[in-house]
């Protein structure tokens, strides 16, 4: 699969403020979320949970011969399997996800790619109530999710004690709407910091405020 805006833009703004020690990725595909927190970060360990096969197996590829092998472990699991294997252990102080969201009653045959894709891999219900079991108390929920789902993403979270501390809207160009939304969340109710992020002035015309947020994420930017 390849790797998507997406991954990139999530990996490269969630807040390292609290210095996260323990990280996980939820769904981390090929893995380049956990590459790139591992590369912003000192945190000791980054730990991924991927339920795809060959995707699982591409993610602990990359962590093997990525320079930071020593602190990234992939598990082949559901978040649902994963959260009750681990809820005796440390909790996680940041957690990242960016889930399948495509809600449209629309599937292709490929079947590996339906599964990456489509919210019934991993229902967005499943994903926070893993997340706030996870979570340590001062930790940091992160997420990118279409503008569409962004109410009902929050009512659940609010539901589980989340609540938005942080929003960034993501549009195309200056002129077309807002397509997707990066969420922070944490157990503390604080005032939400809301900012927009705009990633191109044209076709592959990229703006000052998108390559600066990923320039050290491509070989060329």
């Amino acid at each position: 699969m390849k790797i998507g805006t997406d991954g990139v833009l999530i990996g490269a703004w969630a807040s390292l403020e609290n210095y996260p020690s323990n990280i996980l990725d939820i769904g981390t595909g090929t893995g380049v979320i956990s590459l790139i927190l591992a590369q912003r970060s000192n945190a000791e360990n980054i730990e991924a949970v991927e339920i795809d096969d060959n995707a699982f197996e591409q993610a602990t590829s990359n962590f093997e011969n990525s320079p930071w092998g020593d602190r990234l472990f992939c598990y082949h699991a559901s978040i649902q399997e994963f959260a009750t294997e681990m809820s005796e252990e440390e909790p996680y102080d940041l957690i990242i996800s960016n889930p399948p969201f495509y809600t449209e009653d629309y599937k292709t045959n490929d079947k590996a790619r339906d599964t990456a894709r489509f919210t019934d891999a991993m229902p967005f219900q499943h994903l926070i109530v893993c997340a706030a079991h996870l979570l340590s108390e001062i930790g940091k929920f992160v997420v990118i999710i279409p503008k569409k789902e962004e109410v009902e993403f929050l009512k659940i979270s609010e539901e589980h004690h989340l609540h938005l501390q942080k929003k960034c809207n993501v549009k195309g160009t200056k002129s077309s709407p807002i397509k997707r939304v990066m969420l922070e969340l944490g157990f503390d109710k604080i005032t939400p910091n809301t900012t927009t992020l705009t990633i191109e002035i044209e076709r592959h015309k990229y703006t000052p405020e998108y390559i600066e947020l990923v320039k050290d994420f491509y070989l060329k930017m």
